[in-house]
């Protein structure tokens, strides 16, 4: 669901035949992401977090605060994490501290959704612990690497050469039709960006 003023993807996350949820980067508009989990009959029992940017973690305590659902995010990323408050102000919003991470992801970690295995990819550059969640045909991509695009890597701890490289090896060693969910705007598939992208495409 696309959402607030950063224009953010969160997604819903339930196997076929199962009631209970992750969601993935809860940003700014938590109530709705609240409310289609119940218009679903959805439980939510994780909180994945791609990465720390303010826009993916707006909505994490307000989640946490009505599911009690475990925060996932890789520890490369905590500084960020812990300095939401300060993130906000330079957007002239305001936000409390976010709730403290639960579980710290780490590369080639495997994470169970109902039958669905997900494999944690450390994907840096865009932010330090930035991490892509991989199942059969499916990227749960952040902000790594997008259509026709990659994620900026302008903010503190960014570097275009660790993006570039991170795409290279833990994204475009994937088959053609893996289709990419991203942070922003629409998704698209490994095979495409591997061609067509004009930052990391051959």
């Amino acid at each position: 669901m696309e959402n607030g003023q950063f224009a953010e993807n969160c997604y819903l996350l339930a196997p076929g035949g199962s009631t209970d949820a992750v969601i993935l980067d809860p940003g700014e508009e938590p109530e709705r992401f609240l409310m289609e989990a119940r218009r679903r009959g959805w439980t939510i029992t994780a909180i994945w977090l791609t990465h720390a940017h303010i826009d993916h973690i707006l909505g994490v305590g307000r989640i946490q605060a009505a599911t009690q659902a475990p925060i996932h995010l890789h520890p490369a990323d905590r500084l960020i994490y812990d300095n939401l408050s300060n993130q906000a102000r330079l957007f002239g919003l305001e936000a409390p501290s976010a709730p403290k991470p639960d579980h710290v992801l780490t590369h080639g970690q495997r994470l169970m959704l109902g039958p669905i295995s997900f494999e944690v990819r450390h994907t840096p550059g865009h932010s330090p612990g930035s991490v892509c969640f991989v199942t059969d045909g499916i990227v749960l991509g952040g902000d790594v690497l997008f259509q026709g695009s990659v994620g900026r890597t302008d903010l503190p701890g960014g570097s275009f050469e660790t993006l570039a490289s991170s795409i290279h090896t833990q994204l475009f060693t994937l088959p053609d039709d893996t289709v990419v969910y991203p942070g922003h705007g629409r998704h698209t598939t490994i095979g495409a960006e591997r061609l067509t992208n004009p930052f990391v495409g051959e």
